[in-house]
């Protein structure tokens, strides 16, 4: 293998993952910025659905995020790519971990709003809390008892909002067809799981 096929120059094919972080390893800042465009959208995304209605707010979403793949980032020397989607997931749970700090920290929080006894309730109620609840944690455990491959097919597809060819790449795919295919595969394995754990 070519030692020159690891330092792309603009125009050439896509970069994977692996070669980018790779590259960022050594101070490559344009492997950086890449990994920054590639993964900050669907993270966000991802992230603004799962910080709770009471602590989420677009620009806190988004700091949040940056923070924590910036973060992140500063740690990659530490980091080891063993498959492409390492770094996919090595986000995720760092995103998860910053959410359940900022639950936390918000819970502690004294709140600073003036209560009014006519304003209406537009919090989830106990028994949506409950379900909603009971629900991710039926999602989890499924997900839990799924292959690698499947996990990850339905991590980048669902919770990442990545497009099929997105998906392909991170599986390592030959096509989005492909990928739509393992996708489809992967959440019928989770319906069944899902349907297990009731």
């Amino acid at each position: 293998m070519d030692d020159q096929r690891a330092i792309n120059q603009p125009g050439d094919s896509v970069d994977s993952t692996f070669d980018l972080v790779e590259r960022a390893k050594t101070g490559d800042s344009a492997a950086l910025n890449e990994l920054f465009v590639r993964y900050l959208p669907p993270l966000r995304r991802w992230a603004s659905g799962r910080l709770p209605r009471w602590t989420r707010d677009l620009m806190d979403t988004d700091d949040l995020v940056q923070e924590t793949v910036f973060r992140a980032v500063k740690r990659m020397d530490r980091f080891e790519a063993r498959h492409e989607g390492a770094l996919q997931a090595y986000l995720r749970q760092a995103v998860v971990n910053r959410i359940r700090d900022e639950v936390r920290r918000a819970k502690r929080a004294p709140g600073s709003e003036v209560l009014d006894d006519n304003a209406p309730d537009v919090a989830a109620s106990p028994l949506e809390k409950a379900i909603g609840a009971q629900a991710l944690e039926c999602y989890e455990a499924a997900l839990g008892r799924l292959r690698p491959e499947e996990r990850q097919a339905i991590v980048a597809r669902v919770e990442m909002d990545g497009s099929y060819q997105e998906v392909a790449q991170a599986l390592g795919k030959p096509s989005a067809d492909a990928a739509r295919m393992a996708v489809s595969r992967a959440l019928l394995r989770l319906a069944e799981e899902m349907s297990r754990g009731e």
